[in-house]
């Protein structure tokens, strides 16, 4: 999962039954293409061997973004992310079995794209989903 710390808003994903390079390297690649981050960006994960593998460090470099992790133990610099997947947890995971991996994707897809970027309201976006929050700020411009 590829969450966009500004809006909250997910932007890049992958589902697999292992956790791998490839599983994230495709989310961070999904997550570009729908961005195309401006060189510099920071792209922050945790240790896990899938974010400090070849292929992902990689792929955001030859992206221009800047991999970044923080200090080992660190329960603050991940907050964002464990707060996503604690909600999905309770909001979807937790509430049924699926017969097929196909159906489960399926029902995740619609989880992110459908309930989360578009229907499900963020505290700390003033109450706004990602979408509604992002389209707020495309309008404002700065002041010269």
């Amino acid at each position: 999962m590829v969450l966009d710390t500004f809006s909250r808003r997910v932007v890049g994903w992958s589902i697999d039954s292992n956790q791998t390079a490839a599983l994230v390297t495709n989310a961070l690649g999904m997550a570009i293409s729908n961005r195309d981050p401006q060189s510099g960006g920071i792209i922050h994960s945790d240790h896990g061997v899938q974010f400090t593998s070849w292929a992902f460090t990689d792929r955001a470099k030859r992206s221009g973004l800047v991999p970044s992790m923080g200090s080992i133990g660190d329960c603050y610099d991940n907050a964002m992310i464990e707060s996503f997947w604690g909600r999905m947890q309770t909001e979807l995971l937790n509430r049924k079995r699926w017969k097929t991996r196909i159906e489960l994707a399926n029902t995740i897809f619609d989880y992110l794209e459908i309930f989360h970027n578009r229907q499900r309201r963020h505290s700390a976006l003033g109450m706004r989903t990602p979408i509604e929050f992002e389209l707020l700020h495309q309008s404002v411009q700065p002041v010269a």
